[in-house]
């Protein structure tokens, strides 16, 4: 019994200093709860990476969802999808009936800059930041395939540029590739419009057992997996192992391959990331994800848009709320209520979403879902 998407809610992305946690959830999970027309679920899972003990409780206290279990998870970039997918494994368990799944991050307040190195890894006593780990994908990828600067910077301008028809996005832009070239060096050869940004923000999804309404939305396929042993003998670059080990097993639970696919929401917290993560998801074949950006296959016209939310780039990354972002866009677009976004053809969606940097491993988390919609 697979389980639906119900309903979604998010707050908009982007600095709000002033914001509290409990506000930016509560205002994404009573828009999801309103949507799905329900106003009780029997349980609650929370995301979220740097929220104190007991934002969860917190956040359902002022959503008035008393006395259901609540969830906390933490799962580096993956909370949130990490708890859809728990939601829905219990809805699909019959554990459940319906699952109030929710992801929220204040980063604000943390201190400026990058996210701040683990003294207990080797890697973050190093400095070993994910700017390095991602430039050094996009070092490695400039001398062994036929990838430019130019391919980099060009997905910067397509995600920066679909975010402007987002009114939840951070940061929508109309650049050039010139542009981002010349932008500042955050991590050679990565500069700054190459790079997701600071943000604040919630969003929330409303799991459940089939029940035939219209704008309902399937979860056809859902897996999560933690990384493998990872180092200098791997013969992929980091991260790209596990999010290809992860769709595999989600397009097989779905029934479908990557050419079935009709728009993907990737993990694209570097310009490097879209372009491997499109090669780990099957969409090209290693070394030549590059050529999706530069034929426009993934643009929101093309022929399997990625990232039409802006992505993590434009639309902002607040880690725990950012896989759950990525859930409401792919979930408007299956419902055609995109806007001037909208992927005309869409009805097979995929969300990926994978973070963490444990030294050794390939990455902390991995969720890979599938979502069907209706046909229109």
């Amino acid at each position: 019994m697979s389980p639906w998407v119900y309903g979604i809610g998010s707050s908009r992305f982007g600095r709000q200093p002033d914001a509290e946690v409990a506000d930016l959830a509560a205002r994404a999970g009573l828009d999801a709860l309103r949507d799905a027309g329900v106003d009780r679920v029997d349980a609650v899972y929370v995301g979220t990476v740097f929220g104190e003990m007991g934002a969860a409780q917190r956040v359902t206290h002022r959503l008035g969802l008393h006395g259901v279990p609540v969830v906390r998870i933490e799962n580096a970039c993956a909370s949130s999808t990490t708890a859809l997918h728990e939601a829905a494994a219990a809805v699909a368990a019959g554990r459940y009936r319906t699952v109030l799944a929710l992801g929220v991050e204040h980063m604000s307040r943390l201190p400026k800059g990058p996210l701040p190195p683990e003294p207990r890894d080797p890697h973050g006593r190093a400095g070993l930041l994910l700017p390095a780990l991602y430039a050094m994908a996009a070092t490695r990828y400039l001398e062994t395939t036929p990838l430019t600067r130019a391919d980099l910077a060009a997905v910067a301008v397509k995600n920066h540029g679909n975010a402007l028809a987002n009114p939840l996005a951070e940061f929508g832009a109309r650049l050039s590739v010139d542009e981002v070239l010349a932008a500042k060096t955050i991590a050679e050869p990565l500069t700054l419009h190459q790079c997701s940004p600071i943000s604040d923000g919630a969003a929330a999804a409303v799991v459940g057992v089939h029940r035939g309404h219209e704008r309902d939305v399937e979860i056809a396929g859902t897996e999560l997996r933690s990384g493998a042993p990872w180092d200098s003998r791997s013969p992929h670059v980091w991260g790209f192992d596990v999010v290809r080990d992860t769709a595999r097993a989600a397009y097989a639970t779905a029934g479908i391959g990557p050419d079935d696919v009709d728009l993907v929401e990737c993990h694209d917290a570097f310009t490097i990331g879209e372009v491997t993560t499109t090669e780990s998801l099957g969409l090209a074949d290693v070394g030549e994800g590059y050529r999706l950006v530069r034929d426009g296959v993934t643009a929101v016209d093309g022929k399997t848009p990625v990232n039409p939310s802006g992505g993590l780039l434009g639309r902002g990354h607040p880690l725990g709320a950012t896989g759950l972002g990525q859930v409401y866009e792919v979930v408007t677009q299956l419902r055609h209520e995109a806007g001037e976004r909208q992927v005309a053809h869409a009805r097979t969606g995929v969300v990926e979403t994978m973070g963490g940097g444990v030294t050794g491993i390939d990455g902390n988390a991995c969720v890979v879902v599938v979502f069907r919609g209706r046909d229109r």
